[in-house]
């Protein structure tokens, strides 16, 4: 477990939504840019670190109730999404990091992993 705060100081990021939740709490990461593995790994007080820019990850982790999204290699939502996670109460935070990167470094620092809802199907 660590806080907003702690998940932005270590992937060296910048809050673009959300700087008065910055003490919330997170309890796990999930790194991934396809929704269907966030849907199937994902719980509630997670933080999403993606490379994928668009209002379906923010209506996703609306869905699943995720506390953050960073968004890695320095990318930046629209306008658009950034008022929608306003609305929705999702902080975003903007990475310099890799998507591997990032996950690995709140890995080192102590936040696990999500885990797999249900067993693996068959093609996955």
């Amino acid at each position: 477990m660590m806080t907003i705060r702690e998940v932005m100081e270590i992937v060296d990021g910048k809050v673009l939504v959300g700087g008065d939740r910055l003490d919330e709490r997170v309890d796990t990461a999930c790194g991934s840019d396809l929704m269907s593995d966030v849907l199937a790994f994902v719980k509630e007080k997670t933080v999403l670190i993606t490379g994928l820019i668009n209002p379906h990850v923010l209506r996703t982790s609306e869905m699943l109730d995720i506390t953050c999204i960073v968004f890695s290699r320095g990318k930046l939502p629209s306008e658009e999404m950034m008022e929608m996670a306003e609305e929705i109460g999702i902080t975003l935070i903007s990475s310099p990091l890799t998507t591997y990167t990032a996950c690995g470094e709140l890995y080192i620092h102590g936040l696990p992993g999500t885990k797999r809802k249900s067993g693996v199907t068959k093609g996955e």
